[in-house]
């Protein structure tokens, strides 16, 4: 276990929002004030039973990559798009998966501007609402979306290492069953073209976080980003953050997550 700064939200009277481009002139980027607690992060790979996604809303995986260049958009879209597809049915039992979107994470490439690539998100939030976990099915799915969304799905992100082990700016998961619904807090993303939303989340005493200690190249973790059938971990939030016990020298952490749709169909 270790103790670490989690940057929450804090208290605030109107809407959240980030702007994902550069806003219009007088515009501020954000309008939130970050909310920063030193909480316990415990170590994941002690847990007995081992984490699920069903309970906890996490899970960690074995995954070795065909793919040699993760910053192959081709590639991470051909190859890797059907790696992950095949390893989220596997894990959950879905019958069909669709992958749909990839983020990289590296921060010096990032603080260069270089297409594509960001650095890690020091922010306590939840990539999917209530709202916008279904709507996003309708975004990419069309015509099947509404017979699609009469049955469970879940949003599913598979985030992994592109090197290991990673030492600088681990990923930490609140465990699903210590978030109350009232903690989460609709937030805007503003994009160009439309607008997304996730949750961002505020303190409580009660949440409990967890990390897997110098994950390597070889495993994956899985977070349940939504679920849209009450009794399972629906959302699980999730923050990056700066490990006390990293090496001054540690490598910067280079990673890749994909976000899947899982579709259980009635058989």
């Amino acid at each position: 276990m270790v103790e670490a700064t989690i940057n929450y939200l804090a208290a605030m009277p109107e809407r959240p929002f980030f702007f994902l481009y550069d806003p219009p002139a007088g515009a501020p980027w954000r309008n939130t004030k970050g909310d920063r607690h030193a909480m316990a992060i415990r170590d994941a790979r002690r847990l007995d039973p081992p984490p699920s996604l069903d309970q906890e809303g996490f899970t960690l995986a074995r995954h070795v990559t065909a793919v040699e260049d993760l910053y192959d958009e081709n590639a991470v879209r051909g190859v890797y798009y059907r790696e992950l597809e095949a390893l989220v049915k596997d894990v959950t039992g879905a019958s069909r998966v669709v992958a749909f979107d990839h983020n990289l994470r590296l921060a010096t490439r990032a603080e260069r501007s270089e297409s594509g690539v960001q650095g890690p998100v020091r922010y306590a939030h939840n990539d999917y609402t209530e709202q916008s976990g279904p709507q996003r099915v309708r975004d990419l799915l069309g015509d099947e979306a509404e017979r699609l969304l009469l049955g469970r799905f879940a949003v599913i992100n598979v985030w992994k290492p592109i090197r290991g082990p990673v030492e600088q700016a681990p990923l930490a998961v609140c465990d699903a069953r210590t978030i109350r619904p009232e903690d989460f807090v609709s937030t805007d993303l503003r994009y160009r073209d439309r607008t997304g939303e996730i949750y961002s989340l505020r303190w409580s005493p009660i949440h409990t976080w967890f990390y897997f200690p110098r994950m390597a190249a070889d495993e994956a973790m899985l977070l349940k980003c939504f679920d849209s059938e009450p009794g399972r971990a629906r959302f699980t939030a999730h923050s990056a953050f700066d490990d006390p016990g990293s090496p001054p020298d540690a490598p910067v952490r280079e990673s890749i997550e994909v976000r899947t749709l899982a579709f259980f169909l009635a058989k």
